[in-house]
């Protein structure tokens, strides 16, 4: 019985991937990456999947450290929550019913006025659904329009009494935290700007950790010749300043290339430049671990180098890795921050903390809620992230747990 209901399992989150992945290329990136992970989620809580007793038992303390653990949740569901920001911060209306037919506007292309019966320039230009839900309120005709809880879209500019200028907090008009010096909402910003600086964070630390661990784990298991020139490489790479680098990059770079491109090559950039410091750490590790008996059981039984370093030395340096992780995480945050507040980061009109932040120092006077609302979620996003690195960092520390006699 327990057999067949794994099998059944199995094919729902089969189909509930294939939903996941229809999403993720044809509607929408986020959505859909949201959608993966939390079927990924489900499927490691029902299925049988076994960690190894010691990667449990290291587990388990993590969980018993509520600071860490909490704010890991916390973290956690606010990434999966802005993962569906189109649903609940966007110009675009959720639902609309016109003539008895009901479309879906979020994630389609852009729909112009003549679709729902608007007429002269409004019916060739693209529908502003606030208006149109206006619009079908005082006709009354049974047409109706749901809108996000916050209407606008995060580079949008909206006038204040005719001009593009500051906005103070105001319930009435849904901005929620006010507008930034062009009109544009900042909760908006602010929501479109953490999922960025997350994901981001999170493809810089798979990015440089491939990288370090590979290169690391090569100069701790051939050591000799080999590790001697690669730290000569090393050193000579480390000395090359990253600033200038970026300047260069993106003085060069043409802007029709677009902003998906633009943030790839800055995340491309920085990647490279940031890998050395996991090497020595991980050739250590592999220096430690080449020398146990396991690795020259390994050897003697036949094994290749790639086996003997990818499935046994570095699930043994797993300890290594996981408790640097957090760190890495908020190192990339405060860089691409920095980045964006000297304007050297993510490319405009991108959402961005720390553009927000370069924003609130120049009108610290005049618009004082602007610097308030992005330092604010800053230091909360960047407190989650370094209590979770303490916790596992604790959890991992094998000599806060190991006895010797």
């Amino acid at each position: 019985m327990k057999e067949k209901t794994q099998s059944i399992l199995k094919i729902i989150f089969g189909v509930l991937t294939l939903c996941s992945l229809y999403v993720f290329f044809c509607k929408s990136f986020f959505c859909g990456l949201g959608m993966i992970g939390i079927v990924t989620i489900l499927a490691a809580k029902f299925l049988n999947y076994r960690l190894n007793p010691l990667t449990a038992k290291k587990l388990k303390r993590f969980r018993e450290i509520k600071r860490g653990y909490i704010s890991f949740w916390i973290l956690l569901g606010i990434t999966i929550i802005t993962l569906f920001a189109e649903l609940y911060v966007n110009d675009r209306a959720l639902i609309v019913h016109y003539q008895g037919k009901t479309s879906f506007p979020t994630y389609n292309g852009i729909e112009l006025g003549s679709k729902y019966g608007l007429a002269g320039v409004d019916g060739q230009t693209p529908v502003n659904y606030r208006d149109l839900k206006k619009q079908f309120a005082e006709a009354g005709e049974g047409n109706w329009v749901i809108m996000p809880a916050i209407p606008y879209n995060p580079n949008e500019q909206t006038s204040f009494e005719g001009y593009l200028k500051p906005r103070p907090p105001d319930g009435a008009s849904r901005h929620y935290l006010g507008t930034d010096t062009t009109g544009r909402d900042i909760l908006a910003r602010l929501i479109y700007g953490f999922r960025i600086a997350i994901l981001f964070a999170l493809c810089f630390m798979l990015l440089t950790y491939s990288i370090g661990i590979s290169i690391g784990c090569l100069m701790g298991y051939f050591g000799g010749l080999f590790d001697l020139i690669a730290q000569r490489l090393i050193e000579i790479w480390s000395n090359i300043p990253f600033l200038y680098m970026v300047i260069i990059a993106f003085s060069v770079v043409p802007t029709s290339i677009g902003i998906s491109a633009r943030i790839i090559l800055l995340l491309i950039i920085m990647g490279l430049f940031s890998w050395t410091g996991m090497t020595y750490y991980m050739r250590t590790s592999t220096y430690r671990e080449k020398s146990r008996d396991y690795t020259a059981a390994a050897i003697v039984s036949g094994a290749g180098t790639w086996r003997i370093i990818f499935n046994h030395i570095i699930p043994n340096t797993i300890s290594t890795i996981v408790t640097f992780m957090p760190f890495t995480v908020v190192a990339a945050i405060t860089s691409i921050t920095a980045l964006d507040f000297l304007g050297l980061g993510l490319p405009p009109p991108t959402a961005s903390m720390g553009e927000l932040l370069k924003q609130g120092k120049d009108n610290l006077t005049t618009a004082p809620w602007i610097v308030t609302s992005a330092f604010t979620t800053l230091v909360f996003l960047l407190s989650l992230v370094t209590f979770i690195g303490e916790a596992v960092r604790e959890a991992f520390d094998p000599k806060k747990f190991t006895t010797y006699r």
